[in-house]
């Protein structure tokens, strides 16, 4: 069994998801897992599948024709085998955070989070408009994880020295005390 990674990017419209999970059908494979998004009217995804080694070659052919097909550019990257600790294999944390938008507020915490070994499992951000015509705020979801052996309040500690910088409200749960 091969296991690829595809990226799939194109102009939002109905059958695009259909037209790409007909491919890994029609090859025998299996749709593991996938984040599918739309995003300034382009469809975006990250999809996880199973495919025969035996059709796998044939599989990537095919998929590159979908560009022609349903608009739909995909490319597939054969997955790497799971090491036995995986960089991040220790506590998981959830990321909030919410305050005027600004540049470098990303950089900032993404930085602050390297420097701790902790890795992004999951990222969400979006605006909105502030209550009562305050400008525009900025507004993020994350999910963490930390390296094997990481301590969860060093992590604390460096997002809220970088919250008080940006001025931002910050809040970080242990998913499991939930």
């Amino acid at each position: 069994m091969t296991t690829y990674v595809l990226t799939a990017i194109g102009d939002d419209r109905p059958g695009l998801v259909s037209a790409l999970s007909s491919v890994v059908d029609d090859h025998g494979g299996s749709w593991v897992d996938s984040s599918l998004a739309l995003l300034a009217g382009k469809f975006a995804g990250i999809v996880l599948v199973d495919v025969a080694e035996s059709r796998a070659e044939r599989f990537v052919q095919e998929l590159a024709t979908l560009a022609e097909q349903v608009g739909l550019r995909v490319e597939a990257t054969a997955a790497a085998a799971p090491s036995a600790a995986p960089p991040g294999s220790g506590p998981s944390l959830r990321l909030h955070l919410l305050g005027q938008d600004r540049t470098g507020t990303i950089r900032e915490v993404t930085s602050a989070l390297a420097t701790v070994h902790a890795t992004i499992d999951e990222l969400r951000t979006w605006t909105r408009e502030a209550p009562e015509g305050g400008g525009r705020l900025f507004e993020a979801e994350a999910q963490l994880r930390l390296a094997e052996g990481g301590d969860a309040d060093v992590l604390r500690d460096a997002l809220e020295t970088i919250a008080a910088e940006l001025m931002v409200d910050v809040e970080i749960d242990d998913p499991t005390e939930s």
